[in-house]
């Protein structure tokens, strides 16, 4: 049996809570991905803890606990000043949905509970003595980097259709290979995708995507048509198939999305929309809009100064980033020393507003507006000094 000799902080804080279930007659383990992520040296967020404890019988022991989802076995305990979730061993029935299970049914045994898990690398369990349970040869998988469902993957993949995105997410994440048997179930299912919610759809895309074997998830994600069932893919596969021959992939959520649209040839009209049926954040669909946008000036012309100016640091950098991901030539370095040498970087940096031309004599209205932004314009590219002198001089100039 493997042992883990030193265990994290975040494990050794937690040992006195399974310690008291233990000590009460129950058995109890931590589970999951964390134990997985702890074998393979990556950063563990969060625990989950596993145990034989009734949800009542958990309550009876701790002061103070949350019925977070007692109904699917789940307590929180709060227990020197952490918070830790605890789920009883369980077993689920059918899954009506493909995504929730209709009951669940509470039991004693460790193995039912681990063996309704997605993954092998998943079913993974840890005592307090540091010792690991693998019932499902996790270790062997975990030791050959595969993905691999637990027991029959086509019953695993019935049971809730989101897993299969999660086979390629991790995938990305780890640089793991998926399981012949397993890819194959989901070539065969994966039109049980659109029954997902596409908020829980687009979760596992962006960590797909943005993971570090993203193009090779991304392969698999089209070879398995699992990219047929997400809005705005179907029929598009030839379009997307660029993405797994990029150089790299992308690192942040917005340049994938951009990158997307790009592959997509997605009219800028269509870029809201789209971003809307993955529901996308407002403001991540602008961010996007923007970079798009910059992308296509960088194409066509090197941009000007106010266009820089429009775009900002954060989208200039996005874009940059893009441009370089897609294997269009940009010299990065001009455009961003071009850009930290503007004058100002946003409106609130102009000497003078709305009320200064007020007071100026200038009528309010639509006339106002673009006078600002004209003054703001030759402030940008120089032919007027930012300051309240400089710009009174030119008023005058114009009133003359």
């Amino acid at each position: 049996m493997k042992k883990i000799n030193e265990l994290p902080p975040i494990f050794l804080s937690a040992i006195p809570v399974l310690k008291r279930l233990e000590e009460a007659g129950y058995e109890a383990y931590f589970v999951g991905g964390s134990i997985r992520d702890l074998l393979l040296g990556r950063h563990i967020h969060d625990i989950d803890i596993a145990t034989s404890a009734y949800p009542e019988e958990v309550k009876s022991l701790f002061h103070k606990t949350i019925d977070t989802g007692i109904k699917h076995g789940t307590v929180t305990v709060l227990f020197e000043g952490e918070s830790y979730e605890i789920t009883t061993f369980r077993t689920e029935s059918s899954y009506q949905d493909f995504r929730r299970p209709d009951h669940v049914t509470f039991v004693r045994s460790l193995k039912e509970d681990l063996k309704r898990r997605d993954f092998t690398i998943n079913a993974l369990a840890m005592n307090t003595e540091g010792e690991i349970v693998d019932l499902f040869n996790g270790l062997g998988d975990l030791n050959n980097h595969l993905i691999k469902a637990v027991g029959d993957p086509m019953e695993r993949f019935h049971e809730d259709a989101l897993r299969m995105m999660r086979a390629v997410r991790f995938m990305s994440q780890l640089k793991f290979d998926l399981e012949d048997e397993t890819k194959e179930a989901i070539k065969n299912l994966h039109d049980l995708l659109p029954k997902i919610s596409v908020e829980r759809i687009r979760d596992e895309f962006i960590k797909m995507g943005t993971g570090p074997n993203s193009r090779q998830a991304f392969q698999v994600f089209l070879d398995t048509e699992l990219s047929e069932g997400v809005p705005d893919f179907a029929g598009k596969k030839e379009l997307l198939s660029i993405f797994p021959s990029l150089k790299f992939g992308p690192s942040m959520e917005s340049s994938l999305w951009a990158i997307i649209i790009i592959l997509l040839k997605l009219p800028n009209e269509q870029i809201t929309s789209f971003m809307r049926d993955w529901k996308n954040s407002n403001a991540m669909t602008t961010n996007v809009e923007r970079i798009v946008e910059l992308f296509d000036l960088l194409s066509e012309h090197s941009p000007s100064d106010y266009e820089l100016f429009k775009a900002g640091k954060d989208v200039l950098l996005n874009t940059i980033d893009v441009a370089k991901i897609l294997g269009q030539p940009v010299n990065s370095e001009a455009l961003v020393d071009r850009y930290t040498a503007l004058p100002i970087k946003s409106s609130a940096d102009l000497a003078i507003d709305g009320r200064f031309l007020i007071n100026a004599g200038i009528h309010p209205g639509p006339g106002l507006g673009e006078l600002l932004t004209e003054i703001k314009q030759k402030v940008i590219t120089g032919e007027l000094e930012n300051s309240e002198e400089a710009i009174t001089v030119y008023l005058n100039g114009l009133s003359a």
